[in-house]
């Protein structure tokens, strides 16, 4: 072989061994990759912790965060001691080595191969089974700190008669405790096995005893300890039979003791506990029998007494004694089933009235008068007319409304009146160029509120607006109007320092802005910048000359965000709704506590029980935590989000709710009193959407209170599917301003309809009393129909609009050309013993990108209607004139322009405005003809009309000629109501 080395002169070439700059190379990038990866944690924690720090919710963070370090460290340091004392004492239980057996012997060179790593590799061990155990201990927070604050909730369970925290914050923790036994037990177990067999205690294929005493004794009692605890998990399961979910015929998800249970899995629980005590006993009397016969004995008759006494014992009882008369036999549960379900979901205080379903006077007139106190009738759909929202009131691109709007009340001369409202928020996607600098510096908010009647179109068919245009005035007032958190907000922005934020554009230009509110992190730190470079992954954030002094970071901007983080243990309602309140736009979200610790209460899951139209369309409406299965819920904070400085505040709303009481024992002075809640915000508060739609869903079957009826099924509902569309899902709540029969008023409430199962006529209808601050908030009515008759479903009213010949061909003209028919929401109203009917008819079309209202469907009795308006329709219906309210004109409201132009003494100007009113009398023409063609033409005209009117006007104004009156009222703007004309 060739010599590597050099010469006599020469030097030697080491191969193969890096040289000292490459080891310091290498050296030096490992820690760096080691100081980075500490530090990107470092920024995760930082981060946080400033931004719970600058909501004024760093409690929040502090007491989770101690929480579960010291969860980890305990039982990380339990599970690590174990395991480790047991490898520890299995080595010290070895037996000489003279003593081996040849097949212990040939493990020799594996003990001498760990010999010296002994200690590092028990070091390393513990400390990973420590970890792990640590790690899955940190994510019970909750768990132990319901079980460390819990409140009683002063209610015994039918069957143990032990009170309903026991269920709900204590049985969780012990459930939790026995599974990390068990998991010790095991690791314990194989751990010392193995140390056992390396280092001769345990034999295998040599011939004599299988293992030395000390062996026997120490696994015996691991072993015995693995008993012990499945005894303590046998009576655990007794008290568990109250919460466990079964299958069962009466209903989907039953929850509780049935007659099997009661009289079969309970004794079968309490003889297989002392069976696993004895079993126990015999393990650990091994230490001085030294003899593994008497505990295998005990085992084998624990698990025979499983399979027989716990398995088919049971079955034996549901077979033969059961299905025989189950009816009889269940009923005595079922009845501690209903009483437990209606007290958990808030529905045990429904009031369920006969109603008859069908009108019980013939006075035409007097039912068509009865119907203004009945409800005031909302044909404005707020899930129908963002669009025209959008391009009526978008004003720029850069702005956009939600997908669906929101329904509230707004007071105006003493009266109130149900309002469509939205938003008008930042949308990113339409800013004239997407850089870092414009996504996250200029453009940074939204800006107003615009909102409009429910119970009113104009002549054109479009909403009346009551407050709109940029800036936003109208009836709502002096307010802070820039709309910095929302639900379009998903990303970051960095205001309030050298660089100008975008405020809002009019006809002098674009206007400028400066954040001016204590919200966010502040940046100025180099610190913080680095962390949240980090954080967002965006270097540009650490030297960007954009940031400087009073710089701010604002991010987590939807409300419903910001709800959660504060409140992590809270379940947030799908749908955040705004409202003007004191001067300041302020989101309002619904926030439920729950548990699926309550005994006999049959458990749902919020994710499908709150699913319908609307959710299908739009994820935004989804209600947070959407797989939790519960089996009980309040609506018990009530929180607002400061749509400007992002400041939230959470209200105790139901102050009964222990569970609620539990949770502000462990973060205390995070949740305001109910009686901080002022007046403006108490008349807009709500019934949440989301706990109605649960409470329906249990009352589908839950209505009933006689366990034979629930048991035979024949009174089951259903929540019909949504007639107006083709989704095959729920139909969706709405709110409405209505009476029902033993009220004197009518109340804001939310409503809904049931269905018998598998059919389509009506069998109930519901709603709710949603105005908060009043007596009879959250109360439940149900009208219960007659079984006897048959009257008309939603989707039995939708056919017979549909089917009907003159309604079908209007429709179809409607739909000429281009054009789009969308149905609004379908209401129901009770009135005189039958059911109103209502449905507005949306046409998109001929040139325009948003639904008008164009008719009013009617039902009532058997009659129907499909007229231009509401008042018309419901006339026909009754046969008798109601108190007829002419729609106001555009030109009053919204802008725009539907009256005939004025005239004027300047003959060019006057000419213009006669060119102007025959384009009106021809666009007004065409509608009535459903050309939507020519209506986009004859709106053209009119437009080109008007503005040569207006310059004509101006020039004469120029030269002092003419007549000075504007010849558009009160400087409206052109009649398109296009946003691109501002």
């Amino acid at each position: 072989m060739p010599d590597r080395g050099g010469g006599p002169t020469g030097p030697r070439i080491r191969v193969g061994r890096p040289s000292r700059r490459v080891r310091t190379l290498l050296m030096t990038l490992g820690v760096l990759a080691v100081l980075g990866m500490a530090f990107t944690m470092f920024a995760g924690f930082w981060t946080d912790w400033l931004w719970y720090r600058s909501v004024n919710y760093s409690s929040v963070f502090t007491t989770t965060l101690w929480t579960k370090i010291g969860l980890f460290f305990v039982f990380g340091l339990l599970m690590a001691l174990a395991v480790g004392l047991n490898i520890w004492l299995a080595h010290r239980l070895r037996p000489p080595l003279s003593a081996m057996s040849m097949e212990q012997q040939s493990l020799d060179r594996y003990r001498m191969g760990i010999a010296p790593y002994k200690r590092w590799l028990l070091l390393g061990i513990t400390a990973l089974v420590g970890l792990i155990a640590g790690a899955s201990a940190s994510s019970q927070w909750r768990t132990w700190l319901m079980w460390v604050n819990g409140v009683p909730f002063n209610q015994k369970d039918p069957q143990f008669h032990l009170d309903v925290s026991f269920y709900a914050f204590d049985l969780p923790w012990y459930r939790f405790l026995l599974g990390f036994g068990f998991a010790a037990a095991i690791l314990s177990v194989i751990a010392a096995a193995l140390t056992h067999y390396l280092y001769g205690g345990l034999r295998v294929t040599s011939p004599g005893a299988r293992a030395t005493a000390a062996a026997t004794g120490h696994l015996s009692v691991l072993l015995g300890i693995f008993v012990a605890l499945k005894a303590v998990a046998y009576w655990l399961d007794r008290y568990g039979l109250a919460v466990k979910s079964s299958d069962f015929k009466a209903t989907d998800s039953w929850t509780g003791l049935r007659y099997v249970d009661a009289n079969a899995y309970l004794p079968a629980k309490t003889i297989l506990f002392c069976i696993a005590v004895i079993c126990a006993v015999l393990f650990f009397a091994t230490l001085w029998r030294r003899t593994w016969q008497l505990p295998v004995i005990g085992f084998g008759l624990m698990v025979l007494s499983a399979i027989l006494i716990g398995g088919l014992y049971p079955a034996i009882v549901q077979k033969f004694q059961v299905q025989p008369n189950e009816q009889a036999k269940e009923a005595p549960y079922v009845a501690k089933n209903l009483k437990a379900t209606r007290e958990a979901y808030g529905i045990d205080d429904t009031k369920v009235t006969e109603y008859a379903g069908k009108p019980t006077t013939t006075d035409k007139t007097k039912l068509r008068d009865d119907v203004d106190g009945a409800a005031s009738i909302r044909v404005m759909d707020p899930n129908v007319v963002s669009p025209t929202f959008q391009q009526l009131q978008q004003m720029r691109n850069y702005y956009a409304f939600p997908t669906n709007l929101d329904v509230d009340r707004y007071s105006k001369d003493g009266k109130d009146q149900d309002t469509v409202i939205g938003l008008r928020e930042l949308n990113l996607n339409g800013i004239p160029k997407n850089n870092w600098i414009n996504d996250h510096f200029r453009y940074t908010h939204g800006y107003g509120v615009v909102a409009a009647k429910g119970t009113t179109a104009d002549a054109e068919g479009r909403p009346v607006f009551t407050e709109s245009d940029l800036p936003s005035q109208g009836d709502l007032g002096t307010y802070q109007q820039r709309v910095y958190y929302g639900e379009k907000t998903t990303t970051y922005s960095i205001v309030g320092g050298p660089q100008k934020e975008i405020d809002y554009s009019d006809d002098s230009g674009e206007k400028t802005f400066s954040y001016t509110d204590d919200s966010g992190v502040n940046l100025s730190s180099p610190v913080n910048r680095a962390a949240y470079a980090v954080a967002f992954s965006e270097p540009q954030i650490l030297y960007s000359g954009a940031i400087g002094e009073g710089s701010r970071i604002l991010y987590n901007r939807t409300p419903k965000q910001r709800v959660e983080a504060v409140a992590p243990w809270l379940t947030i309602d799908g749908d955040a709704y705004p409202a003007v309140v004191d001067g300041k736009i302020q989101w309002i979200v619904d926030a439920y506590t729950t548990t699926n610790g309550y005994p006999y209460s049959s458990r749902t899951t919020l994710g499908d029980t709150t699913a319908d139209s609307l959710t299908a369309t739009n994820n935004s409406r989804a209600v947070v935590a959407q797989q939790n299965q519960v089996n009980y819920i309040r609506n018990s904070v009530k929180a607002t989000v400061d749509a400007y400085t992002g400041q939230v505040k959470l209200y105790q709303w139901d102050t009964q709710d222990p569970v609620l009481k539990t949770w502000m024992k462990a973060f205390p002075g995070t949740v305001k009193a109910k009686s901080d809640i002022s007046e403006p915000l108490m008349a807009h508060l709500r019934y949440p959407q989301d706990l109605f739609k649960v409470q329906r869903e249990l009352l589908s079957r839950y209505h009933v209170e006689d366990a034979d009826t629930f048991l035979s099924g024949s009174e089951v509902w259903q929540v019909p599917n949504d007639p107006t569309n083709k989704s095959g899902d729920a139909v969706p709540p709405y709110y409405l301003s209505m009476r029902m029969p033993d009220q004197s008023a009518q109340a804001f409430s939310l409503t809904t309809t049931f269905t018998p199962n598998g059919r389509d006529n009506l069998s109930a209808f519901m709603a709710v009393d949603a105005e908060a601050g009043t007596p009879d908030y959250g109360k439940i009515r149900i009208l219960k129909l007659p079984t006897s008759t048959t009257v008309n479903g939603p989707k039995q009213v939708q056919s017979q609009f549909n089917s009907e010949q003159d309604i079908a061909e209007s429709i179809r003209l409607l739909q000429g050309g281009d054009s789009e028919v969308e149905y609004g929401n379908l209401l129901t109203v009770p009135l005189d013993g039958g059911l109103l009917y209502v449905e507005p008819v949306y046409v998109r079309g001929g040139g325009l990108k948003y639904p008008l209202l164009r008719k009013v469907l009617v039902s009532y009795g058997g009659n129907t209607a499909f007229e231009d308006t509401l008042d018309q329709a419901l006339n026909k219906v009754f046969g008798a004139q109601g108190p007829t309210t002419e729609p106001p004109d555009e030109g009053e409201e919204d802008g725009g322009t539907t009256t005939p132009p004025p005239t004027s003494g300047n003959p060019t100007v006057q000419a213009a405005l006669d060119d102007a009113q025959k384009a009106f009398d021809a666009g007004q023409e065409a509608l009535k003809k459903g050309d939507w063609e020519a209506y986009g033409r004859a709106q053209k005209d009119l437009e080109d009309a008007l503005q040569r009117a207006e310059d004509a006007q101006a020039a004469a104004d120029k030269t002092g000629g003419g007549s000075t009156s504007s010849p558009r009222p009160g400087g409206s703007p052109s009649p398109s109501g296009s946003p691109d004309s501002g």
